[in-house]
């Protein structure tokens, strides 16, 4: 079997460990990165109220959302876009990325309604900035104020519509006490369906604080983020969001979380809901990356959803892609698979699009494959 990855690529074919043979550089597209633009959190910090930021020895930002809540989760890598690129491409592919929010994004819907929109729309314009400055390499998913409704959706409107932006976050939470499956949301997700982007569901730091507490965060980190995004995921599906909307398309960071290994005792004890199908038929929907730092890990989330639906990810700068790809390349799939995960479902399942061709007929020079 050979692929090409771009149009009017060469036809080379993929050897043993899934590159291509000859001098041409295979393209991947990381589906799960992290890049934060400074000015949001510069201006944060210029603030003397809530919500306000200050800046950490590590070089990133305690963000103080409200009087007696603070976290930090960054460093100065998830600030330089150029550098985070760079990093990509050492390891001898040609690396895409879809900038997706993280922790942070549980940020804009737990400040005043007002507050959340005025630096969500920072946010996406940064994003916007973004693709234009990397066009066929970055593209980046926005965020919007879920604690009110019309405000939500007048910026989702706003950021697919007008800044091109590929897609949008969803906290786990809605402040600290919210869900994102209240019915007051239908509208949000009945257009997010109509527009056909996807939703990108990411873990916060807002959840689960009295049991996940100690250890230096050992505990939160490994279990408690996972737990935290497989209750929202899962609450799609119980309120009947899923049902109602077949055509949404969720991304649910982390290999699925808890959701494909439980998911017989999901089908076993959600019978109150009265779902007209199975809950794991609604999770199988779902879409999921291979942020697992375990290759048994990706290949269940492969078995349970199915090729089609997982893309490679590596969480980066939380992780990093040598080890990722190291532990891809333990699975033992054929060329056809590994090209879908590592590119093609990204290409596909996110409407990812590279630039109009130069008036001279030729491609963009920031879509071309590498040359080693």
């Amino acid at each position: 079997m050979e692929y090409t990855d771009l149009p009017g690529a060469p036809m080379l074919p993929y050897n043993a460990r899934g590159r291509q043979s000859g001098s041409i550089v295979m393209r991947a597209i990381d589906s799960h990165f992290h890049w934060y633009p400074r000015s949001v959190f510069e201006e944060l910090c210029a603030r003397t109220g809530y919500p306000r930021a200050v800046p950490t020895a590590s070089g990133g930002y305690t963000v103080m959302p409200r009087e007696g809540v603070s976290r930090v989760d960054q460093w100065d890598e998830w600030f330089d876009l150029e550098a985070q690129l760079a990093h990509m491409d050492s390891t001898g592919r040609h690396f895409g990325v879809v900038c997706t929010l993280g922790p942070f994004g549980a940020y804009f819907s737990e400040v005043s309604a007002a507050h959340g929109l005025a630096a969500a729309q920072m946010w996406n314009e940064e994003m916007a900035g973004a693709q234009a400055r990397y066009p066929g390499r970055v593209w980046a998913s926005g965020v919007v104020p879920l604690q009110d409704t019309k405000m939500a959706v007048d910026e989702l409107e706003r950021m697919i519509g007008k800044l091109g932006l590929m897609g949008v976050n969803v906290p786990s939470s809605i402040g600290p006490k919210g869900h994102i499956d209240e019915a007051r949301l239908e509208p949000f997700y009945e257009r997010v369906e109509q527009l056909g982007v996807p939703i990108f569901l990411h873990p916060t730091d807002i959840a689960f604080d009295e049991i996940l507490a100690g250890y230096d965060g050992a505990l939160f980190n490994s279990l408690g983020r996972v737990i935290e995004v497989s209750v929202a995921a899962y609450r799609l599906v119980l309120s009947g969001i899923m049902e109602r909307h077949p055509d949404l398309k969720v991304f649910m960071s982390h290999t699925g979380g808890a959701l494909p290994y439980q998911a017989g005792r999901m089908d076993k004890n959600s019978k109150a809901a009265k779902l007209p199908k199975l809950p794991s038929t609604y999770l199988r929907r779902m879409y999921t990356d291979t942020v697992s730092p375990h290759a048994m890990g990706m290949k269940f989330a492969i078995d349970f959803y199915g090729v089609d639906h997982v893309l490679y990810g590596d969480d980066y700068p939380c992780w990093n892609p040598e080890t990722a790809l190291g532990i891809f390349d333990e699975l033992d799939l054929s060329q056809d698979d590994r090209h879908k995960i590592l590119y093609g479902n990204a290409r596909r399942v996110f409407k990812l699009r590279d630039p109009a061709p130069a008036a001279t007929g030729e491609r963009s020079p920031a879509v071309n494959l590498e040359i080693t």
